[in-house]
């Protein structure tokens, strides 16, 4: 499985935000300087993040984006469901039902246990631990 720009994209963009939400709304623009990365693709990304709940767009000349919970209750986990959809590796690693080989293919265990060491990680990844992260290194930008 490979996480596209979209998904280590929005996890930059949503660490930007919690790293900048106690200055008051967070732009794209400000956002696309800082990460070095384009205001137009920041703007696809930010889309399915808002839709998914996780950011609340505030409207007007000093608007932007806030988290709509705290980067401690929002997990890597939610912000890479919303940009990348499904984590598995294969379909059946997270719906038994879809292949009707599945219990009889000698390798579904092993696509299991990669979802589920998957999920078991990013799950356990908050938004605040990423942007603490961050603070200390000063961020990502080669990703």
């Amino acid at each position: 499985m490979k996480i596209s720009t979209k998904g280590r994209y929005g996890l930059r963009i949503m660490t930007d935000i919690a790293i900048h939400e106690k200055e008051g709304c967070v732009s794209v623009k400000d956002i696309a300087t800082r990460e070095n990365l384009s205001e137009k693709y920041l703007e696809q990304i930010i889309t399915p993040l808002s839709k998914a709940g996780l950011v609340k767009s505030v409207r007007g000349a000093k608007g932007g984006y806030l988290l709509s919970k705290s980067a401690k209750e929002t997990s890597v986990e939610e912000i890479l469901l919303a940009t990348e959809g499904s984590l598995a590796p294969v379909a059946c690693a997270e719906d038994s039902e879809c292949c009707e080989n599945y219990c009889d293919c000698v390798t579904s265990f092993i696509w299991t246990k990669i979802y589920d060491a998957i999920i078991g990680v990013v799950r356990n990844i908050s938004l605040e631990e990423l942007a603490e992260r961050s603070a200390k290194s000063g961020g990502c930008k080669s990703c």
